[in-house]
């Protein structure tokens, strides 16, 4: 993005008083999801989903590990139910699904998860994806999202307190796009944990100071619970 400066803090005061209920489904979005994800990242092993749904239903899927893809793959749908608040200038579709990668023996099962300590991933996911709904403003390449002001920890043995919005870099450019038919296009967005020190640069130097700390570590979507900070 060309920053030279930090990016800052941007605060967001919420649209809603209390829990607006999902509308449901967009059906031919979340068929397009559901190609989209046979074709690229191989077969659904298990969906948490929402029952009832602040916003949008968040529905999490978990793609089981493959010979190509030897993880995990947790990839939302429903995000996509209601269109961001693009700023005009901005060429980047209004609708956005987010993914991360887990090592395949992270402890998540249909019944353990969510509220699990181990799953703290999932509430990422999932409280990233209602973020532009909630605040009615959007996610695109390279915003940051700290946990919490000041930011916290996810979990007790998880040092990573905050996420940046990316690429995926671990598929090919195809699978970044989700076609939904008629010129509609789904933006599919990696989430990846940061540590504090590297909020910091984001925050401190921009984004291209951020890319550089990512590069170094060569960090990708694949979740490494225990790497350090390369700030």
């Amino acid at each position: 993005m060309g920053e030279s400066r930090g990016s800052g803090v941007l605060r967001h005061q919420s649209l809603h008083d209390g829990f607006v209920p999902a509308l449901g489904p967009q059906q031919a979005f979340a068929d397009a999801i559901d190609r989209h994800i046979e074709e690229h990242f191989g077969p659904v092993e298990f969906v948490y989903h929402e029952i009832a749904s602040h916003l949008v239903g968040v529905h999490v899927y978990v793609v089981a590990p493959t010979e190509e893809r030897p993880y995990r793959t947790l990839i939302t749908s429903g995000m996509s139910d209601l269109p961001m608040t693009v700023p005009e200038g901005h060429d980047i579709s209004p609708y956005a699904e987010l993914m991360l990668s887990l090592p395949a023996d992270w402890p998540l099962t249909e019944v353990a998860g969510l509220a699990d300590e181990a799953g703290w991933p999932l509430r990422i996911l999932k409280q990233v994806a209602r973020l532009p709904h909630e605040y009615g403003t959007w996610i695109g390449e390279w915003h940051s999202v700290p946990n919490g002001d000041p930011a916290q920890p996810y979990a007790t043995d998880a040092p990573f307190a905050g996420v940046v919005v990316t690429p995926m870099l671990r598929v090919p450019p195809e699978a970044r796009t989700i076609d939904v038919g008629g010129g509609i296009r789904i933006a599919l967005l990696a989430l990846i944990p940061l540590h504090p020190e590297e909020i910091a640069v984001k925050v401190e130097r921009g984004t291209d100071a951020l890319i550089e700390v990512l590069d170094r570590g060569r960090v990708t979507e694949l979740l490494d619970p225990r790497r350090p900070s390369y700030a």
